[in-house]
């Protein structure tokens, strides 16, 4: 067939379907049909082999699923049937009245705006490279079910990440093949009058234009920004081609799409959100084009502004390692931001500071991350480790704070339940568990009753699961040695790889060397004698992409392949190539162990092992991430104690080495430990304290509550108090906190009085009378507090407890007295030291001011 030239017009066919088949079209743009399993089966029941020839895509499958077979289904009084409840059963799930509505009733209107590079709907919609994405996409499931008002903001990648093969050596390769977005569930967001939502964005030397596509999600609509336009030149056509690709300036382009394009496609959409989530820094840029479009409509210094955005804005950092932040060299930053900057009333130094840790190192770059921390008040880590972790990364931004105080929280991350849950195990989960688990995931109560579910009934659906995942594995071998171009008799020997009963250990996540995909490969006389043990075999799956500049990543992925080929090893070890999320759901829910083997403390969550817990697998894992808080010892296994080490080589070892003696004296006997009726009842009892414990907790729906409770709904109401009359609270805010910052290095402490007339005991109480020089600052804008602990042998306070101190009036020219009780709560040698703190009802942490005063 010949290619076209000159001007081409569009138009685009949609399926003809029989009339009591339409719903299946409302159905198919509603990703809501991915977390709904008879939704799900209504399309695979339409054609299965077409089904999974789309990876999953209703809209291609009712576009090439034969006449005769849509006919077929038409005349099937039952699938008709099946159709409908599932068509109404959408009906009812948006209509319903939501958890957010009805304790919430007031900001039902008040939009929260969700901002991610990648989102991880479903695998049809591959606009997601890992984790980070899949999260993105878990919470606006989550969203959607518990009724928030939220919106997703990405962009609509047309190659995606990238599809992977390996070579003949196990190389990974990479291929982008470009997807028609015109055939994926989404819809071109259009004006009343029928043209296309089109925004424009300043880059140098020229406008880039970009459209809005929707998806739906459930309740949920993510909007996705597409520069694929013929107005714009071929490079910025680009910017939308692949998600994390090319270089510093193309990183720096989507960027700015995301965040200043998607604060403008919102506006364009008639949009205005009262709450920005930027999860992760690539969308920061967002933040500053708030300030600028409230400068510019209330005719504010930049002060001003910022102050009001930042109380709602909310940030959460998913990176342990500073490398892992975007930071753009000055000159990349001057090239696209020096105008802008000059729209702020910003000079160019005090520009390049919003990024910057120590605002005066000029040969310090522009951090993502530096910027979205200074421009939100609402900021997390995803786990309780990861947020120690954050305070000692980010401590130079609040250089005078303690280490523990510094304002990021943790909120630990969550998996969307009914998305990873497999059919069977909701099924069984149906038939023992109060009928509303599905419904409310993170209440607690409902998980106890896992012990009413029969020992046989559970084991029989997890065996199932794990058959169903050998099928595929060999099924997929079989394709991969096809591709490769392998021998036929090679080729027929995929059918035999993987033991369907036995011990199965799955590892699947993005390969970089901090994960350590090769830990198990230590001793590799080891592992044989533990993989081919005849009386209790144990077989491992692995899947994973390395990013495609990480060759430490791909050498891992080498290494893994050619293992798997010794003869010895070749049907005990699989890789399966390009892991998506079709991948993901088999490995989750069919493997009997999850393994996590991170060096510590460089997993910022993981979720990869909350997917299998709530499938009933078990966890092996570093404690690293979640699993320093799911671990609890009868719900799985930890690889070693919590140790760090500076020492890799040294880690490497001793923890390759406890990972074997877990595998070889606790785990692999536990399984095998089978009685008369042939049921492992210790490992059975050890999944049922697994999905008791983790199931409630490590959900999206508890993450998303803890958002809203702690960020979404405190961000409202001070955003609206600070917006509030032309921004006159904003205005006065940032007034006071500029006057207190001029007169903040005139303070001083006067005297501290520790009044003690004879040895103190534990149980009494030691009076503290100070006086302070406050100039004139007014006392009711500090807080003046004694922070009283043990004393090390350097005279520092460890772990200080902090006290309040009371205000008893001036005693003359602007000396002010101060008194507090310190109760002795432990013998031993104790100090105090004295702090100041600005205090004010708009500060959403006194650290926010950059004001510290110690004595």
């Amino acid at each position: 067939m010949p290619t076209t030239k000159g001007m081409v017009r569009t138009f685009t066919v949609v399926p003809s379907l029989p009339d009591n088949l339409r719903p299946l079209r409302d159905l198919a743009f509603n990703f809501w049909w991915s977390w709904n399993a008879d939704a799900f089966e209504a399309f695979r029941r339409l054609d299965p082999e077409v089904w999974e020839q789309v990876g999953h895509n209703p809209v291609r499958l009712l576009a090439e699923v034969s006449q005769e077979r849509m006919n077929a289904g038409s005349e099937d009084t039952g699938y008709v049937a099946a159709v409908e409840r599932v068509a109404q059963r959408l009906e009812e799930y948006l209509a319903a009245e939501t958890w957010f509505a009805k304790t919430h009733p007031d900001l039902r209107s008040a939009p929260i705006a969700y901002f991610a590079a990648e989102f991880g709907l479903n695998e049809c919609l591959p606009i997601y490279s890992g984790g980070l994405g899949v999260l993105s996409g878990d919470h606006l499931k989550a969203a959607s079910d518990l009724g928030l008002p939220l919106v997703g903001v990405g962009l609509a990648y047309r190659e995606g990440y990238f599809r992977q093969y390996l070579n003949a050596d196990g190389w990974q390769q990479e291929v982008y093949p470009e997807i028609d977005l015109y055939t994926l569930p989404l819809q071109v967001e259009r004006r009343p009058d029928g043209q296309r939502v089109v925004i424009e964005i300043e880059f140098p030397g020229r406008v880039v234009q970009a459209h809005v596509w929707r998806a739906q999600a459930g309740r949920i609509p993510l909007y996705l920004l597409d520069t694929n336009l013929r107005e714009n030149r071929p490079s910025d056509r680009d910017i939308t081609a692949r998600l994390y690709g090319g270089d510093g300036d193309m990183r720096i382009s989507q960027e700015i799409l995301l965040g200043i394009g998607g604060v403008r496609a919102l506006a364009a959409l008639g949009i205005r959100p009262e709450i920005y989530h930027m999860n992760e820094g690539h969308s920061a840029f967002l933040a500053l084009e708030r300030v600028r479009m409230l400068m510019d409509a209330h005719k504010v210094p930049f002060q001003v502004a910022a102050a009001a955005v930042a109380a709602s804005d909310v940030f959460t950092t998913h990176t342990p390692v500073p490398a892992g932040n975007d930071v753009f060299h000055e000159s990349v930053i001057s090239r696209y931001f020096v105008g802008y900057s000059m729209s702020l009333g910003l000079s160019w130094d005090d520009f390049m500071a919003l990024g910057r840790q120590n605002p005066g190192d000029r040969h310090e770059g522009f951090c993502m991350t530096v910027l979205a921390l200074k421009l939100a008040d609402g900021r997390n880590a995803v786990s309780k480790l990861h947020g120690r972790v954050s305070r000692a990364m980010w401590r130079a931004i609040w250089p005078d704070v303690p280490e523990d105080e510094i304002p990021i929280r943790s909120i630990t991350n969550g998996v969307h339940t009914r998305s990873w849950l497999s059919r069977d195990m909701a099924t069984l989960l149906d038939r023992y568990l109060d009928p509303r688990w599905a419904d409310r995931p993170a209440d607690q109560t409902i998980w106890t009753r896992i012990d009413s579910v029969p020992d046989s009934e559970l084991w029989r659906t997890h065996e199932r699961r794990r058959e169903r995942l050998v099928a595929v594995a060999r099924r997929r071998v079989h394709e991969q040695l096809i591709r490769r171009g392998a021998h036929p008799r090679e080729v027929a020997r995929a059918d035999e790889v993987l033991d369907p009963e036995a011990l199965t250990i799955g590892f699947a996540r993005r390969f970089a060397t901090y994960k350590r995909a090769t830990l198990l490969f230590a001793d590799l006389d080891r592992l044989n004698r533990l993989l081919n043990d005849k009386a209790r075999p144990v077989q491992i799956l692995f899947a994973g992409k390395a990013h495609p500049h990480d060759n430490d990543g791909k050498e891992m992925i080498r290494r893994i392949v050619q293992t798997a080929r010794r003869e010895d090893l070749r049907d005990r070890i699989v890789f399966l190539e390009d892991y998506d999320l079709t991948v993901a759901h088999y490995l989750t829910s069919g493997v009997d162990v999850w393994l996590n083997t991170p060096r510590r403390p460089l997993e910022a969550s993981g979720t990869s092992g909350m997917k299998s817990a709530v499938n009933g697998g078990l966890n092996i894992s570093v404690l690293d991430g979640w699993w320093c808080e799911g671990y609890n010892r009868d719900n799985g296994w930890a690889i070693g104690m919590g140790e760090e080490y500076t020492d890799h080589e040294l880690h490497d070892t001793v923890e390759s080495q406890a990972l074997y003696d877990l595998l070889e004296k606790e785990v692999v006997p536990l399984f095998y430990d089978r009685g008369a009726d042939r049921l492992p009842r210790r490992w059975l009892r050890m999944m049922k304290n697994s999905l008791r414990t983790l199931c409630p907790v490590f959900n999206a729906n508890r993450m998303v509550l803890e958002y809203t409770d702690l960020f979404y709904i405190p961000g409202v109401a001070r955003s609206r108090k600070l917006l509030q009359d032309g921004l006159a609270a904003a205005t006065a805010f940032a007034h006071w906190r500029d006057a207190l910052r001029a007169q903040w290095d005139k303070l001083r402490a006067d005297s501290v009085t520790l009044s003690k007339d004879r040895d103190l005991t534990v149980g009494a109480t030691l009076p503290v009378q100070v006086k302070i020089h406050l100039g004139d600052i007014q006392p009711e804008d500090v807080e003046v507090q004694i922070v009283e602990g043990r004393v090390n042998a350097a005279r520092e306070v460890q772990d200080g407890v902090v006290i309040p101190m009371t205000c008893e009036g001036n005693v003359g020219d602007g000396v002010w007295a101060y008194a507090a009780q310190i109760p002795c709560r432990s013998a031993g040698r104790h100090g105090v030291v004295l702090r100041i703190l600005p205090r004010h009802a708009d500060l959403a942490s006194p650290y926010d001011a950059g004001l510290v005063f110690w004595a």
